[in-house]
């Protein structure tokens, strides 16, 4: 696992922690202030809210906020990193066995990224690398690498945009 997915991961468990401490210390006030009260015979008319005031620094809000924002720029971070891939393997040359040849589709949200491909014979093995743009290169791509392609397409579905 990448380190900015492992990042990604982290923020979010923290997101989520302290969502969860929120709700904890809410519900635990809802709890002292409705204890120490008498519940109300009618039901009282709602007051006008004011706007909401930017949260002290060091509160639970203010890190929520904060949190929020980061969890937001690690998002559109992780948009932009190579995380769809898709491998081809194959005999280019029918001599060698054992499926030796390979192509490597590597993108990211967008469809930008790289192909990587491994030729193996018996005297040698070449490797070439083919720039990705929105799903498309502007070098002619083989089969096996417009199925790496189009592979790695399909398992990044809908979270392409």
């Amino acid at each position: 696992m990448s380190s900015t997915l492992a990042g990604a991961f982290g923020v979010a468990a923290l997101f989520v922690a302290v969502l969860a401490l929120v709700f904890a210390i809410q519900a635990l006030r809802a709890r002292t202030v409705t204890s120490d009260r008498p519940a109300p015979t009618t039901a009282p008319e709602p007051e006008p809210q004011p706007a909401q005031p930017e949260p002290k620094p060091g509160t639970v809000k203010s890190e929520l906020r904060r949190l929020d924002k980061e969890l937001e720029v690690t998002r559109g971070e992780l948009k932009e990193t190579l995380q769809h891939l898709a491998v081809v393997r194959y005999d280019a040359f029918g001599e060698t066995g054992g499926k030796l040849s390979w192509s490597l589709a590597i993108l990211d949200n967008h469809g930008d990224g790289v192909i990587l491909t491994s030729i193996n014979s018996r005297a040698d093995a070449r490797t070439y690398a083919k720039e990705i743009k929105s799903f498309t290169s502007e070098s002619k791509l083989s089969p096996e690498e417009q199925e790496a392609l189009d592979t790695a397409h399909k398992e990044a579905g809908p979270t392409v945009e």
